[in-house]
């Protein structure tokens, strides 16, 4: 009997036409570094008296599919994610260099069906009306560039057999930490040892009465933008601004070439004030927990820019 290793597990993923209805084809396989994304069903004790001191048998509760996805940055199957989390992109282009801009604040997202095979079982696990429920960027001086989607889905089913044996691949691109930079005012900061944006769209389950247990939907929330940024305390040119309530524009980005680039954009930050502990004989360093909001004139909390030789997504 074979056993599963997570080295030969394969991912698919294809937009839905109908949510929750998993398309027959139209797959495209993309590489991930770890997932938490399952059904869980808990049991739910008897309270049934009469029959004696030991209980009755519990009975089954509604089901709950959800869970983090880490995936590296990938300047091309990055996009596939980006698509989920804020809807289409609107894509311009030179010669064969695409610029694809995601914006923040749609009001529609896309719904995805999964399907993460283990084919040593065999076991082609399969999740459809997949939402994005949130992407988060973490930033540091050395180690694999990485992001992690947390997703919420309608259902979980499974297969002996793939549902599509031929599916698309993008050529994969790795991309490092060191790759990584830090603006603010179009300016590089100084003196950050690690950052971090979370962007949300702070899904809604709706949770109807129905004798399959699952979700009848899962709608969109407000969105938020959180994140915190780590820096030595070296002089006041954040510190003032946080005083002051004085929103700052922060953009993060990982850059290979001009033609290979992924830049968030945050385009109105408010940093809180934070506290200069001294933990001993080192540098004293200031962390920063920020909230974005819409910038007015712009319409919007965030932008991400990704530029690669992908066509569409």
């Amino acid at each position: 009997m074979s056993r599963a290793y997570g080295w030969n597990a394969q991912l698919l993923i294809a937009e839905e036409s109908e949510y929750g209805v998993l398309p027959d084809s139209g797959y495209r396989q993309i590489p991930f570094i770890s997932s938490s994304l399952d059904s869980e069903q808990s049991l739910v004790s008897s309270n049934v008296l009469g029959l004696g001191r030991d209980p009755t048998q519990p009975f089954q509760d509604v089901i709950n599919v959800d869970g983090d996805m880490a995936i590296p940055i990938d300047f091309r199957n990055i996009g596939v994610w980006l698509r989920a989390i804020f809807g289409a992109p609107t894509t311009t282009n030179e010669e064969t260099v695409y610029t694809h801009t995601f914006e923040s604040g749609k009001t529609s997202i896309p719904s995805y069906s999964l399907e993460i095979g283990l084919p040593e079982v065999p076991q082609y696990i399969r999740f459809s009306g997949v939402r994005a429920n949130s992407i988060a960027f973490n930033f540091a001086r050395s180690g694999e560039a990485q992001a992690t989607i947390n997703l919420m889905a309608q259902g979980e089913s499974g297969s002996e057999t793939t549902i599509e044996s031929s599916a698309e691949v993008y050529a994969y691109t790795r991309v490092s930490q060191f790759q990584g930079y830090i603006k603010s005012g179009g300016e590089l900061l100084a003196n950050i040892t690690s950052a971090s944006a979370t962007y949300s769209n702070n899904l809604e389950k709706i949770e109807t009465i129905r004798n399959d247990g699952k979700v009848e939907a899962i709608d969109l929330g407000v969105a938020s933008l959180t994140g915190s940024i780590s820096a030595k305390y070296a002089d006041n040119i954040l510190l003032d601004k946080a005083r002051a309530g004085t929103p700052v524009d922060i953009e993060l980005g990982y850059q290979l070439s001009d033609s290979m680039k992924l830049v968030i954009s945050c385009h109105e930050v408010y940093l809180p004030k934070p506290k200069r502990s001294i933990d001993g004989p080192g540098g004293i360093e200031c962390s920063y927990d920020f909230q974005g909001a819409k910038e007015q004139d712009l319409g919007k909390m965030m932008t991400v820019t990704l530029v690669n030789d992908v066509e569409s997504y």
